[in-house]
């Protein structure tokens, strides 16, 4: 039986300030029946205190090594997804490792939006099959309140703050990543984009003045775009390994609006008690929804299950992985 990488470890991180649907109302045109209808959120968090995304990986990893027997120095490789960086340079994959204290590992970013966090496990995952990593560690974390302007009532409802982590390791008895299906197509770029701050619209006080340095989202189209994107490809995935819904035990989506979530798991035959869900509670958290995800519901898995991640973003991206989970709650100790 081939090597597969197996995530063993799951940890995460959500700041303590919560920001609610009545505090949102208060600053724009807006009210709490409104959002939960069009997106399923009540909630959000939001990091204070001069802290950085960097700050949340290292809670979602210390929490995360804390379930392990191993120490930061036994990590080999770590791979942070996320749209929201420290810095634009050094990677705050970089950042990130001189915190822990992972002295032996190589680390890298990878921006791929909302899909960041399936890039990312699909890559570490390859560091694992081929031999030549034992212990790799994948965040996804982002600090989305730097981006929106609160001042947009159609995206400053959408998004949070927040970091999850998994450690994949290798495992030669049919448990970790079988398969994964990754897409884009970048004519859709302009439909979801932080226009300023890159080479084709650097930073000027015109840029600044025009708010360009804020999420900008054509939000009817990336929502038809997203409900096709992400049911079609979990279905691919599902049909390539003859899966039907019987024989997935959780749908983990990407968590950008309730409703793209819903037609995803109607389209693969998913009830809802097999599909994660805390949109309502943490909002678009962008990289860092799927390990969210996995971080709450650990307890519940049990080795063997059959679980189905999917997302879509900005780019656009997408793309649906096909996992079997490794071990049994928190037993992994």
């Amino acid at each position: 039986m081939r090597q597969l990488a197996a995530i063993t470890a799951v940890g995460g991180y959500v700041p303590e300030y919560v920001l609610t649907n009545a505090e949102l109302e208060t600053m724009v045109d807006t009210n709490d029946q409104w959002i939960r209808e069009r997106t399923g959120i009540a909630e959000r968090r939001i990091l204070k205190g001069g802290r950085a995304t960097s700050d949340m990986a290292v809670e979602a990893i210390n929490d995360l090594l804390a379930k392990t027997p191993y120490t930061a120095e036994d990590i080999e490789l770590v791979i942070c997804a996320t749209v929201s960086p420290d810095h634009v340079y050094p990677a705050t994959a970089n950042i990130i490792s001189d915190k822990i204290g992972a002295k032996n590992a190589w680390s890298f970013d990878m921006n791929a939006a909302c899909s960041g966090f399936l890039y990312a496990l699909e890559t570490g995952a390859k560091f694992v099959e081929s031999g030549t990593h034992k212990r790799v560690l994948v965040v996804g974390a982002d600090t989305m309140s730097i981006r929106v302007d609160y001042e947009d009532r159609n995206t400053c409802i959408l998004f949070g703050d927040g970091a999850g982590a998994v450690l994949l390791e290798p495992n030669s008895e049919g448990f970790g990543v079988i398969d994964a299906a990754m897409k884009v197509d970048g004519s859709g770029s302009q439909f979801l984009l932080q226009k300023a701050g890159g080479s084709k619209y650097p930073t000027s006080l015109e840029t600044v003045r025009n708010k360009e340095h804020f999420i900008y989202q054509d939000g009817r189209t990336v929502f038809k775009y997203a409900v096709k994107g992400m049911a079609d490809i979990t279905c691919e995935l599902m049909e390539r390994h003859g899966l039907t819904g019987e024989d997935v035990d959780y749908l983990v989506p990407h968590q950008a609006n309730k409703r793209i979530i819903d037609a995803t798991a109607k389209r693969a035959g998913l009830p809802d008690e097999k599909v994660m869900v805390n949109i309502q509670r943490y909002g678009n958290t962008t990289c860092a929804t799927i390990p969210l995800c996995l971080w709450e519901w650990e307890e519940q898995l049990k080795r063997g299950d059959n679980l189905m991640l999917a997302a879509f973003g900005g780019g656009f991206a997408w793309g649906a992985i096909y996992l079997k989970w490794a071990y049994d709650g928190k037993k992994n100790s």
